[in-house]
């Protein structure tokens, strides 16, 4: 039987007839949602797979549910293949998307900075002369900037360079207050680790001498002064080192 002419309502309609009362009613409502979505005025036979697949998407992931609403889709689909109502077989392009099996992701506690009342002190002092130091650059940026000649603005360049700058360390000291947990000499350290803006004291086996270092930034480090970079050996070797390690 060739009835290339039929709409898709036309279809499900004789596909719904041809079946007992029982099925026919089980199927109906399924059936009906997806000449809606269709259009029950659009041609069967310009149905195409791609089509299927979006329909397929919209009722869900692969759950039982989704998969029993396809069956009556799938049905007809069959039918109009057997009844020569479409030319190819579209439903094997009826497939739901796989349900999701990402891990939800866990939040991890935030790792704790060791610093000690002084070292505190020492931040928040450094944080607030570096924001003096911003509002001092942001006015020679105004100055500078008076001059309408961009490209040739040297003045302007280097101010915009010293606020990146100092911004940046702003940053950096700001997290460093915001991780850091002040401790007293001989409090547990436990959990705690070395982190930028951490006073350490190694001691040399052999010897017994001691020496005291802080980790700093690159642009801060003064070997001389006892501030070492983090990105230094010896300071990758601190980094995230738990407090207290012998």
């Amino acid at each position: 039987m060739d009835k290339p002419g039929l709409s898709l309502e036309e279809a499900a309609l004789a596909f719904l007839t041809s079946l007992p009362p029982e099925e026919r009613k089980e199927k109906q409502q399924e059936l009906n949602r997806f000449v809606l979505w269709y259009g029950k005025e659009r041609p069967i036979s310009q149905i195409t797979p791609v089509a299927v697949s979006s329909y397929a998407n919209s009722v869900g992931t692969s759950s039982g549910d989704a998969v029993k609403r396809l069956e009556p889709v799938r049905a007809l689909l069959t039918y109009a293949k057997k009844e020569k109502l479409i030319k190819t077989s579209l439903s094997p392009h009826l497939r739901t998307k796989q349900a999701s099996s990402k891990t939800p992701l866990i939040s991890r506690p935030k790792q704790q900075t060791a610093l000690t009342a002084e070292d505190h002190a020492q931040l928040k002092s450094q944080l607030a002369s570096l924001g003096e130091d911003r509002i001092r650059v942001a006015e020679e940026m105004r100055t500078a900037a008076a001059d309408k000649d961009f490209r040739e603005n040297a003045p302007l360049h280097a101010a915009r360079e010293r606020r990146d700058h100092i911004e940046a360390r702003m940053k950096e000291i700001q997290t460093a207050i915001a991780n850091g947990v002040i401790v007293e000499a001989g409090r547990p350290t436990e959990n705690m680790a070395v982190k930028l803006g951490s006073r350490v004291i190694l001691r040399d086996l052999a010897s017994g001498k001691e020496l005291a270092y802080t980790l700093v930034t690159k642009n801060e480090a003064d070997p001389v002064n006892s501030k070492i970079s983090i990105v230094s050996p010896i300071g990758k070797a601190l980094l995230n080192q738990p407090l207290g390690t012998a």
